[in-house]
């Protein structure tokens, strides 16, 4: 049995008070499901703007809820992390799913979740043609997840972040292994259909941000994963997102680069913003090394002979050496390097 939840007397009715009133309670169940505006928060409550900005900004003083900026618009989720939140977690599993109230609101926030898939799948609709081109053009998805499985291993993953989310499919592919996953992408729409996909697949433990990834609004050393999928072709510097990247990471942490081979289709540059034609083994390991990283793994993943003039995956795995140092045998071991998985 584990350990209760210790908290001081003032800070522990502190949470009870910030808790304990009907709307900022129903407030809390809402945003243990995902991240929501007032827009949304409003809707699903029936009560005003001005009401709803007032609980939740009570709710943040007593550190139990987050907000962060998205252009106009301000998203609050429940906190990850810390003693207030844990207990306000511990506090929730007790509501009955069954009461009257509580059913009316997950109602509500299901209307408010499919008004937001809708939205999303218009604009993937409009643009399903340029990824299925592109997609033919490599290795299938599921062959490259499956390999980005078998590097990670079964090991736990206490943080992850997902630096390009997309569609969000990495948050989705790794939601067995993480306690807790970001993901950040430069453009709403694409923020739009993650969120969308996170729904549908009922993963709460993940939030999506907009964010520049050559400048990341996080402290260092917070994630012990970090991902970048498909990403690094669009910078003419992808060395600056590797190494934000590995500002990123806790000693120890791991990072998974997914990306292109070399390659001579020039009309990617032209017709899919395309800047880098594919990263070489040895320019990707040099990039990895100056970033401060140890190369542990790079598996390169071919075209199946239907894809014709395809291309090529490469997946690289590195890792923050600062934890492994004392039990390394020897110093500048070369990485392994497998062929197809």
């Amino acid at each position: 049995m584990s350990e209760p939840l210790k908290l001081g007397l003032e800070a522990l009715v502190d949470v009870l008070k910030a808790a304990g009133e009907p709307t900022r309670l129903r407030l809390l169940a809402l945003l243990d499901g995902g991240d929501l505006t007032v827009t949304d928060l409003t809707e699903i409550l029936g009560q005003s703007q001005p009401r709803i900005s007032r609980h939740l900004k009570l709710l943040g003083e007593a550190e139990l809820i987050e907000r962060y900026q998205e252009g106009a618009w301000a998203y609050f989720r429940l906190k990850q992390d810390g003693k207030a939140a844990m207990l306000v977690r511990a506090l929730l599993k007790h509501v009955s799913e069954n009461d009257p109230t509580i059913l009316r609101d997950g109602e509500r926030l299901s209307q408010v979740k499919h008004q937001r898939a809708e939205r999303a799948q218009a604009y993937f609709s409009r643009n399903a043609a340029e990824w299925d081109e592109l997609r033919r053009l490599h290795a299938a998805d599921e062959e490259v997840d499956a390999a980005v499985i078998r590097l990670l291993g079964s090991q736990p993953i206490d943080s992850l972040l997902d630096l390009g989310t997309g569609t969000g499919r990495i948050l989705e592919l790794l939601s067995g292994l993480y306690r807790r996953a970001t993901g950040v992408d430069a453009s709403r729409d694409m923020l739009s259909v993650a969120r969308a996909n996170l729904d549908k697949s009922r993963i709460t433990k993940a939030t999506v941000r907009h964010a520049d990834i050559l400048n990341l609004p996080f402290e260092g050393q917070d994630f012990d994963l970090v991902t970048i999928h498909q990403v690094l072709h669009f910078f003419d510097q992808p060395e600056i997102a590797i190494a934000e990247a590995a500002r990123m990471l806790r000693p120890g942490g791991r990072l998974v680069v997914i990306d292109l081979a070399p390659h001579t289709l020039e009309y990617l540059r032209d017709e899919h913003a395309h800047v880098r034609l594919g990263f070489s083994h040895q320019a990707m390991s040099d990039w990895l090394r100056k970033a401060g990283l140890d190369v542990e793994q790079v598996v390169d993943l071919h075209p199946g002979q239907q894809s014709g003039q395809g291309l090529t995956v490469t997946v690289w795995l590195a890792r923050d050496p600062r934890r492994l140092m004392a039990s390394q045998t020897s110093e500048g071991a070369e990485p392994t390097f497998a062929g197809r998985v």
